[in-house]
């Protein structure tokens, strides 16, 4: 196994990178999803495969807003930047979910990213999950700015109810569905629109995404890029696994009392390892060989 070298940092931002031994040309920003946390387990394995991850706390640290509420697309330019300032000549970005959407927005705005795994994406922007710096959560704003403007968004219907009991773990795939629908003409104008970067793309998506319709939105995402004639966009799924696959080398994840995630534990190690040659492959550069 390759050895690897593990660092904590304060600056410029709150996170962890780790890197192989020796270092590496190849540097890939990992974006959790709305946990927030930092994703020491995810640099590993990447680390392992002969990158240098760098994983940051991107809203509920230090001067950040509590929730995902108005977060400056700018913070993952500054963590590009600290990438490329230690010799990364390459540079991915890896995101989940909500990390995902920003992975796909940082790649349409700094011509840098040369690849992004978005794993359970979106294909528009969505409203503010949680308070922002003011402390309030309502009334809704967009999740992300850019040069301190808000990013067009899909706000919520308020109409919506989830279906299970009181107390049990809520399915949130169909808040977004219905939100979806209700707000067609915000959802064109939110749309990622990532036939704007030139950046090597892999989509991974499973149809028991129970936290919202990530098959569909990286099924637009990847028909998106085709219809622009950019390179397509690889596209991994499977119908069974749910909102967190799992790259090979990381144990299940964590149980949740608050929401239903979909999918297994053997399901979502499935679909990640179904993924893992590919996601390699892109972030390295060579997802296209010769095209």
């Amino acid at each position: 196994m390759m050895e690897i070298i593990e660092r904590t940092l304060s600056e410029p931002c709150e996170g962890v990178l780790v890197e192989p031994e020796g270092g590496s040309a190849v540097g890939v920003l990992v974006l959790a999803g709305s946990s927030g946390r930092i994703d020491t387990d995810r640099c590993r394995v990447l680390a392992r495969a002969g990158m240098t991850a760098l994983s940051i706390r991107w809203f509920g640290g230090e001067r950040q807003p509590e929730g995902i509420c108005e977060i400056p697309l700018e913070t993952f330019v500054e963590a590009i930047d600290f990438l490329k300032a230690r010799g990364s000549g390459r540079v991915g970005v890896l995101g989940l979910s909500k990390g995902a959407e920003a992975a796909l927005l940082v790649a349409v705005r700094d011509p840098r990213v040369d690849a992004v795994v978005a794993l359970s994406p979106t294909s528009v922007v969505w409203a503010n999950v949680g308070p922002g710096t003011d402390g309030a959560a309502y009334p809704y704003r967009s999740s992300w700015t850019w040069k301190g403007e808000p990013v067009p968004f899909v706000p919520y219907d308020e109409h919506w109810t989830p279906q299970e009991p009181e107390g049990a773990p809520i399915a949130c795939r169909t808040l977004y569905e219905q939100s979806w629908q209700a707000f067609t003409e915000a959802a064109q104008k939110a749309a990622i629109p990532i036939e704007r970067s030139a950046a090597e793309i892999v989509l991974v998506a499973g149809g028991d995404d129970q936290m919202w319709p990530s098959l569909e939105f990286a099924q637009e995402l990847a028909a998106r890029r085709a219809l622009a004639g950019q390179r397509p966009a690889r596209l991994v799924t499977s119908s069974d696994a749910g909102h967190r696959p799992r790259l090979p080398g990381e144990g299940p994840a964590r149980h949740s009392g608050q929401f239903r995630y979909g999918g297994t534990a053997e399901t979502d190690a499935a679909l990640g390892a179904r993924a893992w040659s590919d996601i390699v492959a892109a972030l390295r550069g060579d997802l296209h060989g010769g095209d």
